[in-house]
């Protein structure tokens, strides 16, 4: 892609400022330029260069903020959210710092000796549409504070939002330590593959990240980091507090319309409660209404694209499961066209019914939940670990003694 205009997801006869795509290698000329002016300064000097980013960014929170919502269809509620955390993470990575990249003395030592962390040089930071500040920041930041140099690619679909995050981190930092390529696909493999780039973070769907790891197997050189997809799942036990377990997963599967990779969605419940829980889960989930992503009171906001709105429309015409709440495409909300849509569900009845189908096994990316009816823990158990997705649960039941043991056998990094 060369250039293109967004619009936005929640009134398309918004339309954004034309984004051009950038060249990568005056970018990656630039971030060597830099690298080793940057990596000579000392630690605390690069944290005060980042404190004047910190409050830069403080002072732009809620432009920000609105520009996620607009370009993206985030909830305002949400942007504000991820521009907290945006913030926060300033402070907790500078605490870290503090901690891991300090020279050390070795007192057990055999001869007299120092231990220094060196900075690799440039790294590539691909991010994502649906944390599109704070997810790539989260990379960025560790390694600015450690003496790389970075150069940010964000996802076209928040390309303006992005030029703005970058122009503020930029401005407070020398020429080439931080560095904004825009583009699609084709620029972020070439940031990827480039031999000057020495570590990759890249957050995206599975098969970019497959592109990626492909791209570079052959370079032992780089480092890289890829956050994936999800499949992640609710767990309803037996003794659950149902109240709970159907009003925090109905706000899980809803946050940014579905479309993040912990997502819930599915929902792996207990037979012996299933009738109650599908009547309390299914009024939690109907206060989810399409709304415009602007006004701050909204929890459901519109999908970022006509791609994820056809992705969604497509899943919920498939025959698969028991649809308890088939979902639709509204033709506009409060006068608003978009990309909005309604939450759907579907019902399992068994994990071998629910082993067949794409939409209980694979990553939907919109607000469509997947409750699947088993017998007991250890077909939850089952059923949990039947996806290759291992990234978030959640356990509902009253037993610590029970939760403990699902954490000790789910096969997810966060329960």
């Amino acid at each position: 892609m060369d250039c293109w205009r967004n619009k936005s997801p929640g009134d398309l006869s918004i339309e954004l400022p034309e984004v051009r795509a950038t060249p990568v290698e005056p970018a990656i000329t630039a971030a060597k330029t830099a690298a080793v002016a940057w990596a000579r300064r000392s630690l605390d000097e690069r944290i005060e260069s980042l404190r004047a980013c910190r409050q830069a960014i403080e002072e732009a929170k809620g432009e920000l903020a609105m520009s996620i919502a607009v370009e993206t269809g985030k909830p305002l509620r949400e942007c504000a959210g991820e521009l907290a955390a945006v913030i926060a993470k300033f402070d907790f990575t500078f605490a870290d710092a503090q901690r891991y990249l300090r020279d050390e003395v070795p007192t057990d030592a055999p001869h007299p000796s120092r231990v220094r962390r060196r900075a690799r040089g440039p790294a590539a930071v691909i991010g994502p549409f649906n944390f599109p500040i704070h997810l790539p920041h989260g990379q960025i930041l560790p390694h600015l504070v450690a003496g790389n140099t970075v150069i940010f690619k964000p996802s076209p679909l928040a390309a303006n939002v992005c030029a703005k995050y970058a122009g503020i981190m930029a401005n407070h930092l020398p020429a080439g330590v931080f560095s904004l390529v825009q583009g699609g696909a084709a620029e972020a493999q070439a940031l990827c593959v480039h031999p000057a780039v020495r570590s990759i973070g890249f957050t995206g769907s599975v098969p970019a990240g497959k592109a990626i790891a492909r791209g570079i197997a052959g370079d032992l050189s780089k480092d890289a980091a890829l956050e994936l997809g999800g499949k992640c799942a609710a767990i309803v036990c037996g003794d659950a507090d149902l109240d709970r377990a159907a009003s925090a997963s109905a706000e899980a599967a809803c946050l940014t319309a579905g479309q993040r990779c912990n997502a819930t969605s599915r929902i792996i419940v207990d037979g012996a409660v299933s009738s109650a829980f599908f009547e309390k889960f299914l009024a939690a989930i109907h206060a989810f209404v399409p709304g415009d992503p602007t006004v701050e009171s909204t929890r459901l906001g519109p999908v970022v694209s006509q791609a994820s709105a056809d992705r969604y429309a497509r899943a919920v015409e498939s025959a698969d499961g028991t649809w308890l709440k088939r979902g639709h495409i509204p033709a506009s909300v409060n006068g608003k066209v978009g990309y909005y849509v309604e939450p759907a569900v579907v019902m399992f009845a068994s994990r071998a019914q629910a082993a067949r189908s794409p939409l209980a096994c694979e990553e939907v990316f919109a607000p469509i939940v997947s409750i699947i009816v088993v017998d007991g823990d250890e077909q939850i158990l089952e059923t949990h670990n039947d996806t290759p997705f291992g990234l978030t649960a959640s356990v509902f039941t009253k037993s610590r003694e029970g939760f403990e043991g699902f954490a000790d056998r789910l096969e997810g990094g966060n329960v």
